[in-house]
């Protein structure tokens, strides 16, 4: 039963903080330096996307890390 309420209270809280930040970010956006702040959100996302696809090594059968193209 403790856990149910503390989970309530933590989803809470959680809300609250996404609301806030939220909330903090569309400000942002309607000022001056827009263009800018949307600029910024576009490149960290598209830096979190990238480290996905750039993975150009894997481990041989000894365990070995190959970075040569031909071996990956």
């Amino acid at each position: 039963m403790r856990y149910r309420i503390a989970k309530r209270e933590a989803k809470k809280t959680t809300i609250v903080a996404k609301n806030n930040a939220y909330g903090r970010l569309y400000q942002r956006l309607d000022s001056k330096d827009a263009e800018k702040e949307t600029f910024k959100l576009a490149k960290a996302r598209n830096r979190r996307i990238g480290d996905l696809k750039s993975v150009k090594c894997i481990k041989d059968e000894d365990g070995q890390v190959s970075l040569e193209d031909t071996k990956v």
